[in-house]
């Protein structure tokens, strides 16, 4: 047992910057595992609550526990050792000279760029890493030279290199063409369906939610609109209030889809 019952436990949160309120009031409960997507468009809060729930940024005001570790009265550095993260923003962010492999290294202790001499153990285990998910022949590529689906598929086993008790991704598909976005959802549906490691994946594209996702939080505004199973959160009076357009959703083989029509 790993002594927590939830993964990430969020009340009353409140994020302010510059004077600019973009959390106001969200609680949510993320239970061991469980696997969530949170959904909203542009500017509602959802990087700023995923960047909580994985330890990189503290809450204005409210109580936020993730991993049985309370704000205020944790190492957030620590924590974050213990969370993979993946998020559109970490590519450009990552070194372009380091090679593919040293990339899926700085993901045992969540650092960018390399800060130390890695043991035979830790580079068996990213070279083993790569190798399964058939980017072998890449190892030895600069970060920067890799294509993007390639890069995103990179950073994704830097996350798992620590073998994480929970794993965030934050518009992780973004940039992405569609069989490197389909590639990447078989890989965290693979992961997903292992249970071992929660996972929550934030979008504002409900066809990226992969099979196995149980849950799903809807955001508006910085407060919650819905949350609660999949299907019963991600209706169309739902998304059409979270987006603004009339939204008819379509299901089909555990994946999920958003057809609009004319402006709400």
């Amino acid at each position: 047992m790993n002594g927590y019952e939830n993964l990430i436990q969020l009340e009353n949160l409140f994020f302010r910057r510059n004077g600019r309120e973009i959390l106001g009031g969200v609680s949510w409960t993320m239970p061991a595992g469980e696997n969530w997507a949170v959904i909203g468009a542009n500017g509602s809060g959802k990087t700023t609550l995923l960047q909580i729930a994985g330890g990189v940024l503290h809450p204005t005001a409210g109580k936020a526990t993730v991993l049985g570790c309370r704000f205020g009265a944790a190492d957030l550095f620590q924590l974050r050792r213990r969370i993979g993260w993946v998020g559109a923003a970490l590519s450009a962010r990552t070194p372009r000279h380091e090679t593919a492999l040293e990339t899926v290294l700085t993901g045992i202790r969540a650092t960018l760029g390399v800060h130390r001499e890695y043991s035979a153990a830790e580079r068996a285990r990213a070279l083993d890493l790569l190798e399964r998910a058939g980017l072998a022949g890449i190892a030895e590529s600069p970060f920067g030279v890799l294509s993007q689906g390639e890069q995103q598929r990179t950073l994704f086993l830097r996350a798992l290199m620590p073998d994480p008790e929970l794993l965030v991704l934050d518009e992780a598909c973004a940039g992405l063409d569609i069989g490197a976005r389909e590639e990447f959802l078989r890989n965290v549906g693979a992961i997903m369906a292992r249970r071992k490691t929660g996972a929550v994946m934030a979008t504002h594209h409900i066809e990226e939610i992969p099979p196995g996702t149980d849950r799903a939080l809807v955001l508006k505004g910085g407060r919650v609109l819905a949350a609660g199973p999949v299907e019963s959160a991600l209706t169309a009076e739902t998304l059409s209030e979270a987006f603004g357009v009339k939204v008819r959703v379509e299901r089909g083989g555990g994946r999920y889809w958003a057809r609009t029509g004319r402006s709400a």
